[in-house]
């Protein structure tokens, strides 16, 4: 048993320092009048003494919870040194291949390759396809095409845009589930918060083939300047309700209550795909969305293939179904995004090009991204027969 003391100026004053320091497991013992201050015994000040002890159990009760936090700390310490461990073995793996895969594309001399597919190289290279990406696809039209075939340079090139179509998946449409929880994440810039007002109007309102449903929004970016403003002025534009949450046990309450919705949006922080730290922090938040809550992760079109292959990779502990590409009003190469899909076999789910909410978004489909390759020659009537009705 701890024995303890506490000084204040009155008796009401010293308990609620107990008080607020120990809770109930404070038991008073005693109490005395004392002087304090002054100089030389003048100006001396009355004030009041407590003595008191602490419960037994409720200090083990407290040394106990004092352990369990260390020993989560050490938990996520531990599970962030090994997912940075693992990034750096894929990093150095991912240099080899593309090293590998530059060497395989580039022919041993002028003589080496059919000018179709030097053409067709090169068309792939200025769309920024990585090395990986064009090395597969001209090794399948060395195997599948011969030498007098490979002359006919229209059929080649519509076969290599089937090809890249092809690699292209959709997500499969989601369990029926009241609510359907519905969350984005991904780095700091992307476009989240639109990119959630534009999915509460398309279903709030029934567009897109979609029916009408109620809908809310629920946001735990309260720290960027702002944000809480912005997504507060798009749920009063389309009058559906948004709340502001900033803990595990916040979010999962307003889930319960809103347990009769069709549709909830989650908006998350934007974190730096290097903040190992901070997306285990923000993990453990969202683990309170529950285990039928789909995740997506948002990234720019406009992102260099490595840094967008580092997303994809330390995004991975949120187990994100599907990726929504966004920003494709502002390159006109894609190559990046289908070679990164590809490598990752991530399937995308939405595309969205630009900011009006919201019109500026579609459920993705290969023929957008092929439309969108520069110097290619589509034969888009076959390419929308092959592909007009894959959506998600």
């Amino acid at each position: 048993m701890q024995y303890l003391v506490e000084q204040g100026s009155s008796h009401r004053e010293v308990l609620e320092k107990v008080r607020a320091r120990y809770g109930e497991a404070a038991q008073v013992l005693s109490h005395r009048t004392v002087r304090s201050g002054g100089f030389l015994g003048l100006f001396a000040r009355e004030g009041v003494e407590i003595t008191f002890y602490l419960k037994d159990d409720a200090v083990r009760e407290g040394e106990k919870k004092k352990a369990d936090i260390e020993e989560e700390k050490r938990r996520l310490l531990d599970r962030v040194s090994q997912e940075r461990a693992i990034q750096e073995v894929l990093s150095e793996v991912r240099s080899l291949k593309d090293t590998i895969a530059e060497s395989a594309s580039r022919p041993a001399s002028p003589e080496a390759d059919h000018p179709t597919l030097e053409a067709i190289d090169e068309m792939l290279a200025d769309n920024d396809f990585s090395p990986w990406y064009r090395s597969e696809l001209l090794s399948r039209a060395r195997a599948e095409f011969s030498l007098d075939a490979l002359d006919e340079r229209d059929a080649v090139e519509q076969a290599v845009l089937e090809w890249i179509g092809d690699t292209v998946k959709i997500p499969p449409a989601p369990r029926p589930v009241k609510p359907r929880v519905l969350v984005l994440v991904g780095p700091t810039g992307v476009g989240k918060t639109t990119t959630i007002a534009k999915l509460a109007a398309l279903h709030s309102l029934g567009i897109g083939g979609l029916p009408a449903g109620t809908v809310r929004m629920i946001t735990i970016d309260s720290y960027r300047i702002g944000a809480v403003e912005q997504i507060e002025k798009y749920a009063g534009i389309m009058r559906v309700p948004v709340s502001v949450v900033e803990t595990a046990g916040d979010l999962r309450q307003t889930i319960a209550m809103y347990r009769e919705t069709d549709l909830i949006l989650v908006d998350t922080i934007g974190k730096s795909p290097r903040d190992a730290v901070r997306l285990a922090e923000m993990q453990q938040i969202l683990d309170a969305c529950g285990p039928s809550a789909e995740v997506y992760l948002a990234v720019a079109a406009t992102t260099k293939t490595q840094d967008m292959l580092d997303i994809l990779r330390q995004f991975e502990p949120f187990r994100y179904r599907g990726v929504v590409v966004t920003k494709m009003d502002e390159t006109g190469r894609v190559g990046n995004v289908l070679s990164v899909l590809a490598e990752t076999d991530k399937a995308v789910a939405w595309i969205t090009d630009g900011q009006k909410v919201p019109q500026d978004i579609s459920q993705a489909n290969p023929l957008r991204f092929l439309m969108n390759l520069e110097g290619f020659r589509p034969n888009r009537p076959k390419l929308e027969e092959r592909y007009g009705m894959r959506s998600r």
